[in-house]
């Protein structure tokens, strides 16, 4: 996992093949605001970096803004790969790439005990990805 992420006790994650339903296995959490990585379970149990997103925008006042719906809302019905909801794009997209199994992970960054602007989260650990590929994950880029 990436450096700094263990510092956030509000976590889960699950995996999610091309069978599966994204709307019951996703159990992040529909009130939360944070980050998300989605990763490829390749050869011998070893993950790929696919993405990375965020949900939750921090005002000026440093309340939090966040969708109905919270981490839950954006894995599963965030639009990805021609403007359509993941519960649709990724089975899909796993199809095209031959892919079988995700494997997605997600930390509340901004709750009463932490006040980690989820964007900036976000950044940070696509920078580290960048510093050590010399690129961004492929599902970070726009299809």
């Amino acid at each position: 996992m990436y450096k700094g992420l263990e510092k956030f006790t509000v976590k889960g994650d699950f995996k999610f093949s091309q069978e599966d339903n994204l709307e019951i296995v996703c159990n992040a959490s529909e009130t939360a605001s944070g980050i998300f990585l989605v990763f490829a379970v390749v050869e011998n149990g070893a993950k790929e970096l696919l993405m990375v997103g965020s949900t939750g925008t921090v005002q000026n006042d440093g309340t939090l803004k966040s969708k109905n719906g919270g981490l839950y809302d954006k894995i599963v019905n965030g639009h990805q790969f021609a403007k359509t909801a993941r519960k649709y794009s990724w089975p899909t997209q796993m199809k095209k790439e031959s892919i079988e199994m995700l494997e997605v992970h997600w930390f509340e960054t901004f709750n009463e005990s932490k006040k980690e602007i989820p964007t900036s989260v976000e950044g940070q650990v696509l920078q580290a990805f960048l510093d050590e590929n010399g690129k961004l994950p492929k599902w970070n880029i726009a299809f």
